[in-house]
């Protein structure tokens, strides 16, 4: 089953209030993503720490509902 980007991008915000979100469905399936956030929430975690906060904000359904998500993640400027 696919998963929706705007239900993504919910589940972000639900996480990281503050953060601008930009998904993009890179194949057209509803499975294969890409995303840019940025949140103050990043400030001082290293790049992995940033995408382990990505991933618990989407609750477990990566692997599942949503089979790639590429993650690029940024602290405003």
């Amino acid at each position: 089953m696919a998963m929706e980007s705007a239900e993504i991008e919910k589940m972000i915000i639900e996480a990281l209030p503050d953060a601008q979100i930009h998904i993009e469905d890179l194949r057209g399936d509803g499975d294969h993503y890409s995303a840019r956030i940025i949140s103050s929430a990043f400030a001082g975690k290293s790049r992995v720490q940033q995408h382990q906060m990505v991933y618990a904000a989407l609750q477990g359904k990566m692997g599942g509902q949503l089979h790639a998500l590429a993650l690029t993640t940024e602290v405003p400027a």
